[in-house]
């Protein structure tokens, strides 16, 4: 099917939709407001309707008004889905082919790598506002730090935004062993945080006074929440914590178990699917009785922070209900990418050794204030069964996460539905258009050419008219510091450098497998010889840079880290340096020549 006649349809069942709705209490016509809750770091079944034991009433509450999509892909992390999200264009085509944190100094600047949302791109605010939306975002943004960068140069009349990968959750304090301050602003200008302040809350308030503040202007409106929880630092309110206390004592491998039988329960998983066991995750019982006791710790503080998050969104929903703006609002929940697998306790020496010096890392001040809490490789293999990878990697573990989408006063989207078809982070921002009735840009806007964008209406699921979106002879690339990926129907190829694979190519049927346990590569060579065509072709088309030797994404943190943390704040003990030598010098100069008198005296 061509691009024109695709929109056709987008346009026809929004219109179907649109026929369909309910009588709202106040005005049937008025176009839909949207809520955008995207969470960071959660592994595929974090979330209860997922499979998950972590406390998400909220969450699983809109799951219950919507459908569960069980075979969503995203980005490995963070930047790269968010500009993805944001704009309906692959992360190479909006700015984002690698992070500030992990690319090489080789690509710096090259085209596709300039680390923030270029101008070649239009958000999914942009085009909304252009429709008559009011447009808000709130928390992490991490799509640029300039004022020519921040969200209100692409769309948003309001912006509280991060434009870092996270910050500390209790005060105005940067993740200290990647930058030197927390980056925050509003309205793109510097900004401070109040105090007392925790990020979950202060994301949901500061969203609702904008939407509060706009609500006379009588223009639905587009409410992007990014919360921080649960990128490390892993932190949450004490009572969260205790109500965990002890719940992860059997360890990671029976936690895997537990989720993998609870998301086939729910739907979410096909019976009997495999799980393959990863090695990074190393064996609970060979654990020492403090070591486990600190991981046990570790993801009670995980929990809890998912939990405190869920809160949040819930009072987001109450306050709805209460203006009578919820039975008209679509609401979309997403992760950004799988569980986080890095931990700076586990990640050298000197990592360890930097991490004491600014945390308190005993292990009963974990998730607390002032701590650096993080679940490591064991736990992030459980909040991504029984899939395989974490963030970063291509693997399932790393781009498969939960997406929820409920439209709540909608009779045309039953809830309660799974829909198992793939589907792609750059479906979201043409099915929210479609959903809205504005006309999605198709190459062009406001005069000028853009990328245009590549997804498709997920429309036909919602209201099951379809049974999937993406055609099953069209392919999708994906590429992200040298993990790589071809989606085509049923079937993925994909490629993980160390420390996440062999860097080999592997072929998988994710309908079936999605454990990713048995390699299609040899038994279906021709499917593999096709796929693998596909993927340079992708490469090629979108620009794709090889990586350097040796490179890896873990790496790339600690070397850029060093680089922009290190070099400057040991120039900035030049002056003191400089000081205490010359000063060591006079003592030197003095206590010789007091040497050479007492010499000469005697």
């Amino acid at each position: 099917m061509t691009r024109s006649a695709r929109l056709r349809v987008v346009a026809a069942l929004a219109a179907l939709l649109f026929c369909a709705a309910p009588a709202m209490p106040d005005t049937p016509a008025k176009k839909p407001n949207i809520v955008i809750l995207l969470a960071d770091d959660w592994g595929f079944t974090d979330v209860g309707a997922f499979g998950g034991e972590m406390a998400t009433p909220n969450i699983d509450a809109l799951a219950a008004r919507g459908v569960r999509f069980s075979n969503f892909h995203v980005a490995g992390s963070c930047a790269p889905t968010r500009a993805m999200l944001q704009t309906g264009v692959i992360n190479h085509r909006a700015g984002l082919g690698n992070m500030p944190e992990t690319i090489p100094p080789a690509h710096v600047g090259q085209p596709g790598y300039e680390t923030h949302l270029t101008d070649h791109v239009v958000t999914i605010a942009d085009q909304l506002r252009a429709a008559g939306y009011r447009t808000y975002l709130t928390g992490k943004w991490h799509l640029g730090h300039t004022p020519a960068t921040l969200p209100t140069a692409h769309g948003y009349d309001h912006a509280f935004a991060l434009s870092q990968s996270g910050a500390d959750n209790f005060e105005e304090k940067p993740n200290l062993l990647l930058y030197d301050k927390a980056d925050w602003s509003e309205d793109g200008k510097p900004a401070h945080l109040p105090r007392p302040y925790y990020s979950s809350t202060f994301i949901v308030d500061k969203m609702m006074r904008y939407i509060d503040a706009g609500q006379a202007s009588g223009k639905p409106f587009l409410a992007s929440v990014n919360f921080l929880a649960n990128h490390i630092p892993v932190q949450a309110p004490d009572a969260d914590i205790a109500a965990y206390a002890g719940r992860y004592a059997a360890g990671w491998t029976a936690l895997r178990e537990q989720r993998r039988a609870a998301a086939i329960a729910k739907g979410i998983m096909p019976a009997g699917v495999r799980m393959g066991t990863m090695k990074s995750t190393g064996d609970w019982n060979a654990l020492s009785a403090e070591d486990k006791t600190q991981r046990v710790g570790a993801m009670a503080a995980y929990g809890a922070m998912a939990t405190a998050m869920d809160r949040e969104i819930g009072r987001l929903v109450a306050h709805l209900k209460a203006t009578g703006a919820y039975d008209n609002t679509i609401f979309v929940f997403l992760s950004d990418n799988g569980a986080e697998a890095i931990d700076p306790m586990h990640s050298g020496a000197f990592t360890r050794w930097n991490a004491n010096q600014h945390y308190d890392q005993s292990i009963a001040q974990q998730g607390r204030p002032g701590s650096l809490t993080a679940i490591g490789a064991g736990f992030a293999s459980a909040a991504v069964a029984p899939l395989r990878g974490y963030k970063f990697s291509a693997s399932e573990g790393g781009l498969r996460v939960p997406l929820i989408i409920a439209w709540p006063g909608n009779p045309a989207i039953s809830g309660g539905r799974v829909a198992g078809s793939f589907t792609h982070v750059t479906d979201i921002v043409p099915t929210l258009l479609a959903l809205a009735g504005v006309p999605g840009q198709q190459g062009r806007f406001n005069g000028r050419a853009v990328a245009p964008m590549i997804g498709y209406s997920l429309a036909p699921l919602l209201t099951a008219t379809a049974t999937q979106a993406h055609p099953a002879d069209a392919p999708l690339g994906y590429e992200l510091s040298g993990n790589a990926a071809l989606f085509k129907g049923d079937y993925k190829l994909v490629e993980n450098l160390p420390p996440y694979g062999n860097g080999r190519w592997h072929l998988y049927d994710i309908t079936t497998d999605p454990g990713e346990t048995i390699d299609l590569s040899a038994a279906q060579p021709a499917r593999f010889a096709t796929m693998r065509a596909d993927y340079d072709a992708f490469a090629r088309d979108n620009h794709v840079l090889p990586m350097p030797p040796g490179y890896s994404a873990p790496q790339q943190i600690m070397d850029n880290a060093l680089h922009e943390l290190l070099i400057p704040r040991l120039l900035a003990l030049w002056p003191w340096a400089a000081a205490l030598v010359g000063a060591i010098a006079g003592l030197v100069w003095w206590r010789r020549r007091s040497r050479r008198m007492a010499r000469a005296r005697g």
